[in-house]
C-alpha cells in the first residue's frame, strides 16, 4: 500500500500543495534530503483554526491542527518528489505550537504530527523531533509544522 492510499484509508485527502504566503519556496532540495518549509493549518486556502493553545485551544484541538500541517506539508513533499512512496525516511519533524505562558503540553500538541507519521509512512515515518512553545505564530496559526525527510 502506497503512503497516498494509507492517507485515503484514513478517511483523509492530501491537499493541493498551499501557496508560499512569503518570500520562500515550499520545499529545498539537497541530496537526499528534501527540507519543507513551515506548514500552518491551511484547508482550502484558509487557516483551520487561530489562537494560542491554552487560551483559545486545548490539546486535542492542537493536535489536530498539527495533522493538518503534516497534510500540508506531504502535500508540499510530493510536489517536489512525485510520489510519497519516494519517501525512505522521515528524519526530522519541528512543531511550532503558539502557547499561553504557562502552557506545557507542546510534545502532546506535537504527537498529532508525529502519530499521523507513523500511521502514513509505518517504521519510515518514526523521526527525531522538536516540540517548541511560541508567543505567536503568521496569522494568528495556532500550530506550525515542518519537516525533513530522505527521499530515493
Amino acid at each position: 500500500m502506497t503512503p497516498e492510499q494509507r492517507i485515503e484509508e484514513l478517511g483523509l485527502t492530501l491537499p493541493a500543495p498551499v501557496t508560499p504566503l512569503a518570500s520562500y519556496v515550499p520545499t529545498a532540495r539537497t541530496g537526499d534530503l528534501v527540507y519543507t518549509s513551515g506548514q500552518v493549518p491551511m484547508l482550502e486556502g484558509k487557516l483551520h483554526q487561530t489562537g494560542k493553545l491554552g487560551v483559545d485551544l486545548g490539546v486535542d484541538e492542537g493536535r489536530a491542527q498539527a495533522r493538518i500541517c503534516v497534510l500540508n506539508a506531504l502535500a508540499a513533499l510530493k510536489a517536489e518528489v512525485g510520489e510519497l512512496s519516494r519517501v525512505r525516511r522521515i528524519v526530522k519533524v519541528v512543531v511550532f505550537v503558539a502557547s499561553a505562558p504557562d502552557f506545557i503540553e507542546q510534545p502532546q500538541v506535537a504527537n498529532g504530527a508525529s502519530d499521523l507519521l507513523a500511521e502514513v509512512f509505518g517504521e519510515q515515518g518514526k523521526h527525531a523531533r522538536s516540540a517548541v512553545g511560541v508567543a505567536a505564530l503568521p496569522l494568528d496559526a495556532p500550530v506550525e509544522v515542518e519537516l525533513i525527510a530522505e527521499v530515493a
